[in-house]
Parts: C-alpha cells; sequence; structure tokens
C-alpha cells in the first residue's frame, strides 16, 4: 500500500504591485500607469494529487482542483522551491515561490511522445481572452451547452495567453508558459469547468509548459493587466506609436474606419453608349469574345449568351448590362485576348505594348494593352479607357473623402482587384488613405487546378514537396478541404518571389493583409523530409509578416490577432467578431433560410452577396459572439495602444440587421473601428450612415488609439450600460439598454452613449 505524503505547506507572502511603479525597473511607467492590485497570499500543494490550493486575505480556494493519486519519487523542498517527480508517468514539477507569483513547471522526461493535464480548474465564472475577451458564468446555460465536451486549441482559440478564473473573493490569473501543443477540455456535466492539457510531442525539444499563477481582484482590468505587465517584462509588448516611428503610415489607421472595396470590372456600363455596341460591336470581335468565355472562362457560357441576347433584345436591360461587362472584364484580363487578325488597327502606345510581347508584359500593362485593343475596335462606342476607372472607382473614393472620411483603409479581395483599377490605388494613396490586398500561403491547390489565386505558386514542387503531414502520415487539407495545408517554414522563397512580382508592376499599395498568419491555426509537420513543430510554424509566419514590414514598409494586418503577432501587425481582423457562420448549416448552405449569410458572387463585379446581404442572426449566435453581456475588453485592456483590431470581414458593421445599433455603440466604446463592404451601389445605398457614425467615431479614436484603455466597469445591475477609459481624461459610458439611464447627472438616451472628453460631453445616439 502507497504511502499518503502530508500536504506541504509553502509559504509565499506575495506583496502588491503597483504596475509602472520606478522602483520595479521590469515595468516601464512609460507604457503601463495603471494601478492593479496583485493579492497576497499563501499556498499549498499536494503533490500525491498536484491538488494547489491558495489563501488571501483568510479565504482559501483552489487553483487545481486535485487529480488522480500519483506515487511521488524524489521529493525536495529548499523552502523556495519544491521538487518531485512521477515516475510512472515520467514527468517532473517544480513549483517556486516569487515576489508576485507562483511558478508552476511540469516537464516531460521522456523522449517519446508523452501527455500530461492539468490544471483542473472550477469557478464561479471565467475570463477568457476568446476573440476580444468573455465574462462566462460557470452556470451559464447558453455557454453550457456551447462548451459541452468542447476542446479549445489554445493556442489558436485564446487570443492571448492566459486565463482568470473568479474564485468566491477574488480572481485567479494563470499566464501560460508554452501553450503549443496544448488544449482546454471542457466538462459541463454540472457547471463548467475544464482541464489544461498538454502533450509532449517527440519531434519538440522543449519538454515542459508551465503557469505564473497570480492573485487579483474580481475585475477584468486587474487580470489583464496583469497579463500586460508580464508582456512588457519579458519585452514582448510594442505600442503604435514605437511602430510608427519606423513606419509613420501607420498613423494612416488613426480614426480610419475599415473598408474593403470591391469592384472587379475593366470597364463600366457608364463607359459603354449601349446602342452604338449593339451597332458597332464587330461580329468578328464578338465571335472571338465568346470563344474566350467559353474556354477560358470559368462559368463563361452564360457571360457569352448575353452578347447574342444584345443583339435580340429591343432594349438593353440591366440583367443583360451586367453580364456583358462582366464578359468584357473577364476576357481583357487574358493572355489570350491579342489576335493579330482581330485587331488590325492600333495606335503607336498600343504598339510599343505589342511590341514588348505578351508573355513579357506585367498584368497592369496587360490589361492596359486589351483595354486598347478594345477601343481600337469600338471606337466612341465607349469612353476613352482614362476614364474607365472613374465611375465605379475613382469617383466613389474622392467622395468618401470629400464627405469627411479623413483617414481610412481599404482592403481588396486579392491584388488583382489592384491590377484592374491601378487608378484607384494611386488615388487612395494621393488621398492619404491606406490601401492593400489580401493574400495568404495558408492553402497550396494541385499544380493546374488551383481554385483561387492565393493557392497558386510559380513553384510547383511544393505541393508535393512543402506540405503539411499529421502524426498518422496523412496530409492536412486546405481551408475547405480543398488541397493541402502549406509548411510556413518552407514557403519563405514563394513569400518574396510573389510579393516581389506584385509591387515591381510598380501597384502603390502601402497595406497588405495576411490571411489566418495571426489566427494560431498551426501545425506540427511529421514529413520525414521537413519535420516542423508548432512554435517553428509560428516564427515562420512571423518572419513573413516581419518581411512585409520591414523590406516593404507596409502597415501590416492578419486575420485573428492572436498576440504572438504583436509586435509585428498594426491590425487585425477578427478579434471583435470571428467567422462562425460554419456552425450553423442555415447561415451556411440554406439558401431558403432567413439567416443564409449569402453566395461569394456579385452580380455585378461588385460586393458579393455574402456581404452585402443583410441577415438577422439566431440568439444563440448572438449571446456567443455578440451579446454585451458577455463581452470584456480583455485585448483592448492590453492592446488598445499596440493592435487595432476589428471583425472578421464576413461580419461587418451592417451585416446583422438588428444588431446595427448596438455595434456602433461597441465600436465607440471598445474604440473598434467599423468595417464595411464598398461599391458604387452599396456606398450610394449607405452612405449617409457610413459618414454620420464615422465621423464621430473618428474624431473619438483619433484621441483614443495612442492612448491605454485604463478602466472598464459595468454600471448597471443588468450589465447593459457600460463605462470605459482611455488615458487620463478620455471615456466612454454606452447604454446598450432600451431605457435612458442616468450617469452621474448626464441623461443616456437607450441605445445611446456619453463620451467625455475631459470638461467636454457628447451624447450621441446611432441611426442606421
Amino acid at each position: 500500500m502507497k504511502k499518503t505524503l502530508p500536504v506541504m505547506l509553502i509559504a509565499a507572502m506575495v506583496t502588491s504591485v503597483l504596475a509602472g511603479c520606478v522602483n520595479d525597473k521590469s515595468v516601464p511607467s512609460k507604457v503601463d500607469n495603471t494601478q492593479i492590485a496583485n493579492l497576497d497570499f499563501n499556498f499549498n500543494v499536494d503533490p500525491e494529487t498536484l491538488a494547489l490550493e491558495v489563501e488571501s486575505n483568510g479565504i482559501a480556494e483552489r487553483a487545481s482542483e486535485p487529480l488522480e493519486k500519483m506515487e511521488v519519487s524524489n521529493l525536495k523542498d529548499s523552502g523556495d522551491t519544491i521538487t518531485w517527480s512521477y515516475l510512472e508517468k515520467d514527468i517532473d514539477v517544480e513549483i517556486k515561490k516569487s515576489v508576485k507569483y507562483v511558478d508552476v513547471s511540469i516537464k516531460s522526461s521522456k523522449d517519446e511522445d508523452n501527455m500530461f493535464a492539468w490544471p483542473k480548474v472550477t469557478g464561479d465564472a471565467y475570463m477568457l481572452p476568446l476573440n476580444q475577451g468573455k465574462y462566462i458564468p460557470s452556470n451559464d446555460s447558453v455557454w453550457k451547452d456551447y462548451l459541452s465536451e468542447e476542446k479549445m486549441k489554445v493556442i489558436e482559440a485564446l487570443s492571448m495567453q492566459f486565463f482568470a478564473v473568479d474564485k468566491s473573493s477574488y480572481s485567479l490569473v494563470y499566464i501560460i508558459n508554452n501553450p503549443y501543443n496544448s488544449e482546454l477540455n471542457f466538462n459541463t456535466d454540472n457547471n463548467i469547468e475544464f482541464t489544461y492539457n498538454h502533450e509532449f510531442p517527440a519531434i519538440n525539444e522543449q519538454k515542459d509548459y508551465g503557469f505564473r499563477i497570480y492573485v487579483t481582484d474580481k475585475n477584468p482590468v486587474d487580470v489583464a493587466k496583469t497579463y500586460k505587465n508580464y508582456l512588457i517584462e519579458q519585452g514582448a509588448f510594442k505600442t503604435l506609436a514605437d511602430k510608427a516611428e519606423e513606419n509613420s503610415n501607420i498613423e494612416k489607421l488613426y480614426g480610419a474606419p475599415h473598408a474593403y472595396f470591391w469592384d472587379r470590372t475593366v470597364i463600366s456600363e457608364e463607359n459603354i453608349e449601349w446602342a452604338k455596341l449593339r451597332d458597332h460591336l464587330p461580329e468578328k470581335l464578338k465571335s472571338w469574345i465568346q470563344g474566350l468565355l467559353t474556354t477560358k472562362v470559368e462559368d463563361g457560357s452564360e457571360l457569352s449568351a448575353a452578347f447574342d441576347d444584345l443583339n435580340n433584345l429591343d432594349y438593353v436591360d440591366k440583367y443583360t448590362e451586367n453580364r456583358i461587362v462582366k464578359g468584357l472584364s473577364a476576357v481583357m484580363q487574358l493572355k489570350e485576348f491579342y489576335d493579330p487578325e482581330i485587331f488590325t488597327e492600333i495606335d503607336k502606345e498600343t504598339q510599343k505594348l505589342v511590341n514588348k510581347k505578351i508573355e513579357n508584359l506585367n498584368p497592369i500593362e496587360l490589361i492596359d494593352l486589351n483595354k486598347r485593343l478594345f477601343k481600337s475596335e469600338l471606337g466612341n462606342a465607349v469612353d476613352p479607357i482614362e476614364q474607365w476607372a472613374d465611375a465605379n472607382t475613382v469617383n466613389v473614393i474622392k467622395d468618401m473623402k470629400d464627405s469627411g472620411l479623413g483617414n481610412m483603409w481599404i482592403g481588396l479581395d486579392d491584388w488583382q482587384e489592384g491590377f484592374i483599377k491601378p487608378e484607384l490605388v494611386k488615388e487612395a494613396e494621393d488621398l492619404g488613405y491606406l490601401i492593400g490586398t489580401y493574400d495568404s500561403y495558408h492553402s497550396i491547390h494541385e499544380p493546374g487546378k488551383e481554385k483561387w489565386e492565393t493557392a497558386k505558386f510559380k513553384d510547383t514542387s511544393l505541393y508535393e514537396n512543402a506540405t503539411v503531414t499529421n502524426k498518422d502520415g496523412n496530409k492536412i487539407e486546405g481551408f475547405q478541404g480543398e488541397g493541402r495545408k502549406l509548411n510556413p517554414t518552407l514557403a519563405m522563397p514563394s513569400v518574396k518571389e510573389r510579393i516581389t512580382s506584385i509591387l515591381e508592376t510598380g501597384i502603390k499599395f502601402n497595406s497588405w493583409f495576411l490571411d489566418t498568419d495571426g489566427t494560431g491555426e498551426i501545425y506540427d509537420d511529421y514529413s520525414p523530409e521537413h519535420i516542423t513543430t508548432e512554435k517553428e510554424d509560428i516564427q515562420a509566419r512571423i518572419k513573413r509578416m516581419e518581411y512585409l514590414q520591414k523590406k516593404w514598409k507596409m502597415v501590416v494586418g492578419t486575420e485573428g490577432g492572436n498576440d504572438f503577432a504583436n509586435k509585428t501587425i498594426a491590425f487585425a481582423h477578427g478579434i471583435e467578431t470571428p467567422s462562425f457562420s460554419w456552425m450553423d448549416e442555415d447561415m451556411k448552405t440554406n439558401k431558403d433560410s432567413k439567416y443564409y449569410v449569402g453566395r461569394y458572387y456579385s452580380s455585378n463585379g461588385g460586393v458579393p452577396e455574402l456581404f452585402s446581404k443583410q441577415i438577422p442572426i439566431k440568439d444563440k449566435y448572438k449571446k456567443l459572439f455578440m451579446d454585451s453581456n458577455y463581452t470584456i475588453p480583455l485585448y483592448k485592456l492590453v492592446y488598445n495602444d499596440s493592435v487595432i483590431t476589428t471583425y472578421w470581414w464576413g461580419w461587418g458593421t451592417l451585416k446583422v440587421e438588428d444588431e446595427i445599433t448596438n455595434r456602433m455603440l461597441y465600436e465607440v466604446l471598445y474604440n473598434v473601428p467599423p468595417l464595411y463592404h464598398i461599391d458604387k451601389h452599396e456606398w450610394e445605398k449607405h452612405k449617409e450612415t457610413i459618414v454620420r457614425h464615422s465621423n464621430v467615431w473618428s474624431n473619438f479614436s483619433e484621441k483614443a488609439i495612442t492612448k491605454e484603455m485604463t478602466d472598464f466597469k459595468i454600471v448597471s445591475d443588468d450589465r447593459l450600460v457600460q463605462m470605459t477609459e482611455y488615458g487620463e481624461s478620455l471615456s466612454v459610458v454606452a447604454n446598450f439598454s432600451e431605457d435612458e439611464f442616468n450617469y452621474q447627472g448626464e441623461t443616456i438616451p437607450g441605445k445611446s452613449l456619453l463620451i467625455i472628453d475631459g470638461n467636454s460631453k457628447t451624447i450621441y445616439t446611432p441611426k442606421k
């Protein structure tokens, strides 16, 4: 029978910490001047079960529930440190006391794969950095249902590498050392609880993980600031102001709404005199265009048929116009468009491009040539080519500036849209805006069978030689089950080749958006030729972000924004509202449902239905992803003055039809840029709403963006009135309820907010 060890009591009197205290050299006062309370506490541990208990102000709480009893060997207690081993599990444990925290380290002594699960966490509520941050009561039915048997990959699910649990009188904050190969495994049989499971892969030389455990008051501010001070101590925090010293273009993000601009038309309907087109389109050219559409353009047959309708209809309707414009825009991007037997009358400028030979033209030159060729045959049936970008893009962006949108971040679906409309990119830069392309190196498709541009690589050997293999020896599928996942440690030559080839066309992008690089969707790669750990995967992603930042002086953003990337990126899409439509068939695939998000398709080459269609969402998803009752600004309390965050692009400001007002309130309260999807039609439709809200938000955000979020409070018992503070004199009180609320003598109407800027007070009521 095994001998039962007594509980070991280790005194660790932890003194209060004044964050930013000049005597604490590890916390620079220039960054964090917020007073927080890391509470004094004692703790004790039972080595047999690894049950850890803390005691503060006479109240004892479990930092980990007991595991099943294990045989303890090599127990040593030096006063400051206690160590022991579980020989049967090949696990060594070390616990150290510190002035501020308890440091727990768990190490595998096994060269082969190993696993260990600790801590086992229970409490009254949890503060988890799920996206922006969630406050989750342990008995909440919605979250119990969602987390039932849930396993969350730590590096992916948590936007920052800590979690916190509310106990009866205080909170425990667990800062994670080595988040790789780790999961949170939830159990909701009774109240919500979870266990932290860590895998020690044989391929990984790092054989330990652990936690710093702090005791704080029960509020998000002290929890988040404890983590921020840790980052500063580790040299792992960088402000926007510091980033802007390296690239002043980052300041163009201050007070800047974010908008994806959609227009893939080389020519627009306004550039065509339709009656003349019908009368002057040569039959030979028409047949040539139709042949290219049916043989070189995906789904081109329907577009080809529109040219027959052009001659058969008495009146050219919008449907026919749209199809013809899309058809012309498609063929004028093809290398095969030029045929000397079709285009016989060309001017000197066109001839110069022809003389360079088609294969030597860059994409912008190719489209310019094809525009000139088409114009040479149509004459005054179409506008001069210099005007083709005006109606759909240049005039819209000028109107944005004239309407008071001083700063903007503009994103394009891909770089081809920039090649189609280099005038748009130039105009945006001339107006002082940031404009950049979406890019991705996550998936790679089989050469010759690529379904989207970002999954196509000049180095065709990558598909067989640089893709990720799982532990079972199978290749990991790419996005939506297409292709494979590309190992980022082997992708850098192709990253440089692609980016250089895009920018050497002369296109003036000053920003770049990298898909998935900030999401934490990473892998161990067991391919024998290129074994790679999750940590090496992350490091390679950071390296390519830094390449864009340092080599090309880009303002870099990413999807996700998890904080391993915080020193490199300036902005992130997804922290505020992530992608979740894949969770529900009505949203994802049921086209007859009112909840269906829409197709990735536009009838006129503008904003796809996926982004322009306004829908309701089910109450379950509102509560999980948008409800102010559950959301807490953990990320903003750490990173407001470091990383600018907004929504994943599928859930922009105007997407959820009955949440628009709440999102506008949220955008000011949390200093979150509005996110829109714009073409000339959507701009005309929503211009008044966008301008009215953005002017208020921008004026506020320009002041808030370089300040630390210093406070957050739930003001009302129903949690519908909340306050945030930035710096010392700028604060917002948002009333999410339908009823007016009195705050320090100021009446805030329902669905409104109060902005306090020094002695100035402003009431703002958003309107759709």
